[in-house]
């Protein structure tokens, strides 16, 4: 597989997850039309985040999967011929949730689900109350286009995530997201914050060799009242050195583009061959929740 073209969807969300559906879907459009080959929505693109409040009504809002908004993704992916990864809310059972991302080859099969694994409890970012922590592992599915493994916005803080993903042979890692600032926190926190977010996921494209792209919302939202949430946006791909390829802007929609080429991922890790001299044998203590 030689250069793929990126395709990352970073829009604003309203209350009409029907308007936020066919907003995706034009993007997508618009986005193949680009010459993407994988496409990438957000978190949760469906609804404005709603975790900002626990309220038992908010469950009304998942569905099954597969189900009618991945047969939607399935479809659009057979007639445009991209890979798609689409963040939804999955009602698995009766009272059993997950946040999860479903992933559509070329041919509009669905070839895998990944479940979000670390799921976040702070303040405006209640998710424990809706989601299960999933069950499907850390994942790497073969598509048309590249191999490719997918986690969910807090997973992009663990560097086990991460690792776990790239040695299964994930050449591209994808992170559809919903981070945003505290407007009464933006002046005196807001720099490092998004420093952070951005200086670890280019760490992972580092220390993994590979492609790393992060898809995140835009706009100030108050489902719940109060402050809300200003979500930064400024989406990117980072190439397999960690180096910034392509970066959206922090307050509009956009469809970032960014070719990559697939071929860096054997080049980079032959140079650097993180994965070569791991210490396999001294890394038990991983899983231990903390060495006392």
């Amino acid at each position: 597989m030689g250069t793929i073209t990126l395709g990352l969807l970073q829009h604003a969300c309203s209350a009409d997850p029907a308007a936020n559906l066919a907003k995706t879907l034009a993007l997508a459009r618009t986005a193949a039309q680009g010459g993407a080959n994988i496409i990438c929505t957000q978190e949760l693109f469906q609804t404005q985040y709603f975790c900002q409040s626990e309220d038992y009504a908010h469950f009304a809002l998942a569905e099954k999967i597969p189900g009618p908004t991945t047969g939607v993704f399935q479809q659009f992916a057979r007639e445009h011929g991209v890979v798609v990864v689409a963040s939804l809310f999955e009602q698995r059972a009766a009272g059993l949730y997950h946040n999860t991302a479903v992933i559509i080859d070329a041919d509009g099969s669905l070839v895998g689900r990944y479940r979000k694994m670390h799921i976040p409890d702070d303040p405006l970012y209640y998710e424990k109350f809706y989601f299960t922590p999933g069950d499907t592992g850390f994942r790497a599915w073969p598509t048309k286009f590249g191999k490719i493994g997918v986690l969910i916005c807090w997973d992009q803080w663990y560097p086990e995530a991460a690792r776990l993903t790239a040695l299964q042979g994930a050449e591209i890692l994808l992170y559809p997201t919903a981070i945003g600032w505290h407007p009464k926190e933006q002046t005196a926190l807001g720099p490092t914050q998004h420093a952070a977010w951005e200086t670890i996921q280019r760490a992972h494209a580092v220390a993994n060799g590979c492609y790393v792209a992060a898809v995140n919302r835009v706009g100030h939202e108050c489902p719940a009242g109060g402050d809300g949430l200003e979500f930064w946006g400024q989406s990117f791909v980072a190439g397999t050195s960690g180096e910034i390829l392509a970066k959206a802007g922090g307050q509009h929609e956009e469809v970032l583009l960014a070719a990559v080429d697939l071929a860096r991922v054997d080049d980079t890790r032959t140079h650097w061959p993180f994965l070569r001299d791991r210490r396999v044998d001294a890394y038990g203590g991983l899983v231990q929740r903390f060495i006392d």
